[in-house]
């Protein structure tokens, strides 16, 4: 996979600490909502109070463009309770949560102290945040915003949160462990949720950062045989943006014509591979370059990608682009019981297409306003794009690697190693 380059960008003022070791206690993951019941109480009459006094913050920073010390810190404390609480509740994390918002939980926030804000961004903080509101509703990050496990279900999306929480749940009783990739899913959307929170409560003016990765210590991103490669300058012409969904009709005729075909091919391919343990290098590349289509296609509608997109899936040919390896060996059980096995990668796969709908209607107004797309948006795009290929591709046998949901869009940079470890310079 050709990386994309890591952005750089100032601290954000708000930011989610992990030291979580993925080990799950069977026993509190099977009564985990029961034992969370007093916390659901809790975080009512905490929250009442906190949003109470949300309203003495924005006074304050109106006429002194500070938030007084004693408020800030009961407000972060809040937010750093929400955190801890949903992190319980989607099983990023283990431990038992305090009730008072204390440091010291396996998925922590740090709040920096009160700082100067604009007061026309305070004036209109609750128009601006908005778009983050949205973004927070589908990943479901925040009890505080009641998109976790309260708005998100009620209003029929489920939020990414509750199904990681679902899928999670099974497989914590089943291995005592949740994870990597969900765990990492569902700090992101945690940590979004918190500064989402800690914006509307005017604990900060900087608006959160949906760029995928920004986790101390950034989350892992194993190779995988279906990767993407961005390349892409965020500039969207006005007009292709406007008229998006029209010129997307004759590639919507042309894939389910394809996808006809692509069906036949499974069919083969899974019988080949039953036989001989490998799909054929022919059907191989006529179902890769479907999935490739598909992606650009989806890139394309939901202006994660700039350009309009070919027709034939050819590798290199888009911005947004699939890197795919060459077929190999798979196990036949993992053959026969594809369908089943892939179900989970499906719930999941829904979670993050109602992730990337919201992202395409908030990339549509700002391209038509600016111009351009945020690069936060765009990534976590890209980033939902890349599950839903490895989806397709597991299920219609292109490999036989299950879907990582890895939140991340590019491999956190390698540390490098204490000098007394570091190999001896070769002369």
């Amino acid at each position: 996979m050709r990386s994309v380059d890591r952005p750089t960008a100032p601290v954000h003022p708000v930011r989610v600490v992990v030291s979580d070791d993925l080990r799950r206690s069977r026993v509190t993951v099977l009564f985990r909502l029961l034992l969370a019941l007093p916390h659901l109480v809790w975080v009512t009459l905490f929250g009442l109070a906190a949003f109470t006094l949300a309203f003495v913050m924005w006074l304050a920073v109106l006429f002194e463009r500070r938030a007084p010390a004693s408020l800030h810190g009961f407000l972060a404390s809040y937010t750093r309770y929400t955190v801890h609480l949903t992190a319980y509740l989607c099983l990023a994390a283990d431990p038992y949560p305090s009730f008072t918002g204390g440091k010291s939980y396996p998925v922590d926030v740090e709040i920096d102290p009160p700082a100067a804000q604009g007061r026309w961004s305070a004036g209109f903080r609750l128009v601006l945040a908005v778009p983050a509101f949205l973004v927070s509703s589908t990943l479901g990050g925040s009890v505080a915003l009641g998109s976790a496990y309260g708005g998100a279900l009620a209003g029929g999306a489920g939020g990414l949160t509750v199904t990681i929480a679902f899928l999670g749940w099974f497989a914590a009783v089943v291995r005592g462990r949740t994870p990597r990739g969900m765990r990492d899913a569902a700090v992101y959307a945690i940590g979004y949720g918190a500064q989402t929170t800690s914006y509307a409560l005017m604990l900060t003016d900087r608006y959160p950062d949906a760029m995928p990765g920004r986790v101390a210590p950034p989350p892992e991103l194993p190779a995988h045989p279906v990767a993407i490669d961005v390349d892409d300058d965020l500039r969207r012409p006005r007009l292709l943006v406007l008229f998006r969904l029209p010129l997307i009709v004759p590639h919507l005729v042309w894939l389910l014509l394809w996808s006809a075909l692509v069906v036949l091919a499974t069919i083969a391919a899974w019988f080949v591979a039953l036989v001989l343990g490998r799909v054929p290098r022919f059907l191989h590349r006529f179902i890769a370059a479907f999935v490739r289509a598909c992606s650009h296609v989806v890139a394309f509608v939901t202006v994660v990608g700039r350009p309009f997109p070919g027709f034939v899936g050819r590798e290199r040919s888009y911005p947004i682009d699939l890197t795919i390896e060459a077929p190999a060996r798979q196990r036949r059980l993992g053959v026969l019981l594809r369908l089943l096995l892939v179900l989970p990668a499906v719930l999941l796969a829904s979670a993050y297409l109602g992730v990337v709908i919201v992202v395409a209607v908030l990339c549509w107004f700002a391209a038509l306003v600016t111009g351009r797309v945020p690069r936060g948006l765009r990534d976590l795009g890209a980033v939902a794009v890349r599950y839903e290929a490895q989806v397709y591709a597991y299920t219609l046998l292109v490999t036989s690697r299950y879907p990582d949901s890895s939140p991340s869009l590019v491999a956190p940079p390698e540390r490098p190693l204490p000098p007394a470890l570091e190999p001896a310079e070769v002369v």
